[in-house]
């Protein structure tokens, strides 16, 4: 009976030590499912030998970054966002960007801008024309009369360097050589995409100029929070931190007025689903086809960041909250697609089956005295970063 207390802690350290290696190898399994889960979703939809070409001399590729919760892939043509994975209610992956499979799918779209980095300037500016320092320039004009996302040939076409710096980390730069689409100065840009531990899509954006010039960069990713090809994005809720917008006219230019929300189709000040309001009758709903507006973000800061807004996913329950140091962001509803594009899922890209929200200055800002500056000077630095959270 003396050696009762011994026997007993000997019999539980047995215990606690089997226990140990149980949940070890729990860990080990759970971690193993992950990575093969994974994978599976990886393979599923993305084939890297179809990025892997050639383009003007230069390696195209696809790039992942990842962490356990988030997965998301890029190509360097175009420093486009293919895939984007997150956990949807159900703690399964859902693929919630729109993307195509191919590099041949990404160069005969019918829509150029899936996923795509934009610039040297972002959205619209009235028939392609603008002045610095008392000199007139002008760009390719390629919608309608006006110039969209850079002229004819933007940042969507180009080739990016692209150096992954770990598994979370992937950035582009690329050198916009002076005058190229019109614009002055020799540009060095670097976008920098990240994966953050708490769920985020982290957009870094910085340039520098030689000469004065104008810069807007974005990104251009098209969204469904139901996952690619699972219907339409009508039955989304969202909410945004904006109390005013900027009208536009039939071609979808800034009238130089900065306009309430509120008594309109534009107030997402409160919760609304995204088709709730889209067919009223209202003539910026009818300019835009739908929602394709710039909105002005008030100035509610988490974390040294604007908080743009929320959306929802009414099938997934995946809730994309978005942050930016951008004054201002533009809300697509899909208004022109058109079923002519296969995504990799093999879905086609029908009527409003994606929105795009894209963190930004105003659209015609070198044309309107009253918008925040776009204007870049030698020895200055542009940065601007915008974040994308997941949660469910």
């Amino acid at each position: 009976m003396k050696n009762t207390p011994l026997v007993i802690l000997l019999f539980l350290g047995l215990l606690l030590q089997t226990s140990c290696q149980k949940r070890q190898q729990n860990n080990i399994q759970t971690s193993s499912k992950t990575l093969t889960e994974t994978k599976k979703m990886q393979s599923k939809v993305l084939d890297s030998s179809n990025f892997a070409t050639e383009i003007g001399g230069k390696k195209v590729s696809l790039y992942w970054i990842k962490n356990e919760n988030i997965q998301v892939a890029f190509t360097n043509y175009g420093g486009r966002l293919v895939s984007l994975l997150v956990r949807n209610k159900n703690n399964e992956f859902v693929d919630v960007v729109v993307g195509l499979g191919s590099i041949k799918d990404y160069q005969n779209s019918t829509e150029p801008y899936f996923g795509a980095t934009i610039g040297r300037v972002g959205n619209r500016f009235a028939k392609g024309k603008f002045s610095l320092n008392g000199k007139q320039y002008s760009i390719p004009v390629n919608n309608g009369e006006n110039a969209l996302h850079g002229g004819t040939n933007g940042y969507q076409n180009v080739v990016w360097d692209a150096k992954k710096t770990n598994d979370q980390t992937l950035v582009f730069t690329y050198l916009s050589p002076d005058m190229e689409m019109g614009f002055p100065g020799n540009l060095n840009v670097k976008v920098t995409y990240s994966v953050m531990t708490d769920n985020e899509v982290r957009m870094e954006y910085e340039a520098t100029t030689d000469k004065t010039t104008i810069v807007n960069l974005t990104n251009h990713a098209f969204f469904n929070l139901n996952g690619e090809g699972n219907g339409t994005i009508l039955n989304h809720l969202a909410q945004f931190n904006a109390k005013e917008y900027t009208p536009v006219d039939k071609g979808l230019i800034p009238t130089g007025k900065i306009e309430t929300v509120v008594g309109t189709p534009f107030d997402f000040t409160s919760p609304h689903t995204l088709g709730e309001r889209i067919n009223s009758k209202n003539i910026q709903l009818e300019n835009g086809g739908g929602y394709d507006h710039n909105f002005v973000l008030s100035n509610t800061k988490v974390n040294g960041m604007i908080h743009v807004g929320s959306i929802t996913g009414d099938l997934s329950g995946v809730v994309m909250n978005v942050y930016t140091q951008e004054p201002g962001f533009q809300f697509y509803s899909g208004n022109f697609m058109q079923g002519k594009n296969t995504f990799k899922s093999g879905a086609k890209d029908d009527y409003r089956t994606a929105f795009a929200l894209e963190t930004q200055h105003f659209p015609d800002a070198p044309n309107q005295a009253n918008f925040p500056s776009i204007i870049v000077e030698p020895k200055a630095v542009y940065h601007t970063v915008s974040v994308y959270k997941f949660s469910k």
